[in-house]
């Protein structure tokens, strides 16, 4: 988890709504001590309105950063992440953050990123990318969905899209083109794996990464209360270094982990 010194509680507004696909909107916020300290891979807690309805904030990863703007990528599900799709400009925010640790994009360890991602797994990998081009570390998107309408591509670069039922791109699961994109493009490299998505994706991704010797790290999902460690409303069950199983707080050890914690 990041420093409590680089963690903050600001009053913002939005500043900016786009669609980026079916039911999914991109929300602008002026953010200046977030965005000046934020990483790929960390998020923030957003209190989406004045009144006590709903109570609990809601959890996004950092989509991008822009100057002293932060961007959040917000499915619409639910009561709270409605209310945030349908905010106009100028509606007030409460939003905490940076939390929880970052993707680690040394280029040291890699020669290639490959970023891995299914339906609103997108989120975090525009800023995860812009970093990396910033340091000039070569990268491709490689995007699932069960369908063309599940792709959310908007803004990404390199990208190349799967859908299970064929309807764009590779006939099959992001899995599978990743399988495909390595006996292809990637030529003897040194391949890092960075993934978000459906557990199940996941999981699958993992378990793929471990067998082939693939440096993997995964950005998970948890429902949130507090982000900071207080509520233990996140606790997630992963494998430790002896392979044994252990229960972790998502928002204080993640939500980016080593993608051997989440093999079968």
């Amino acid at each position: 988890m990041l420093q409590s010194s680089t963690i903050r509680d600001l009053k913002s507004h939005v500043t900016g709504i786009r669609p980026a696909g079916q039911d999914v909107s991109i929300i602008s916020m002026p953010c200046p001590e977030i965005a000046a300290t934020a990483r790929p891979g960390n998020f923030v807690n957003i209190k989406v309105s004045s009144s006590d309805q709903p109570l609990l904030r809601r959890p996004f990863c950092i989509h991008n950063v822009e100057g002293e703007t932060i961007e959040v990528m917000v499915k619409n599900v639910g009561r709270g992440t409605a209310m945030l799709c349908e905010a106009s400009c100028g509606d007030n925010l409460l939003v905490l953050g940076p939390l929880g640790n970052a993707f680690g994009t040394d280029p040291g360890e890699f020669d290639t990123a490959l970023l891995v991602s299914g339906g609103i797994g997108t989120a975090p990998m525009r800023f995860l990318e812009t970093t990396l081009a910033a340091q000039g570390t070569p990268f491709a998107n490689l995007v699932g969905g069960r369908s063309r309408t599940d792709l959310l591509t908007a803004g990404l670069s390199n990208v190349s899209t799967a859908t299970d039922d064929g309807s764009e791109g590779f006939h099959g699961n992001v899995v599978q083109l990743l399988d495909r994109h390595l006996a292809t493009e990637t030529d003897g490299q040194r391949i890092k794996v960075f993934a978000c998505g459906p557990n199940p994706m996941l999981k699958a991704l993992a378990n793929f990464c471990k067998e082939r010797g693939l440096a993997c790290e995964l950005s998970l999902e948890s429902i949130m209360g507090c982000g900071i460690g207080i509520c233990y409303g996140c606790m997630v069950e992963l494998k430790n270094a002896d392979g044994e199983k252990e229960s972790i707080l998502l928002c204080r050890e993640g939500p980016v982990i080593d993608g051997t914690r989440f093999t079968a």
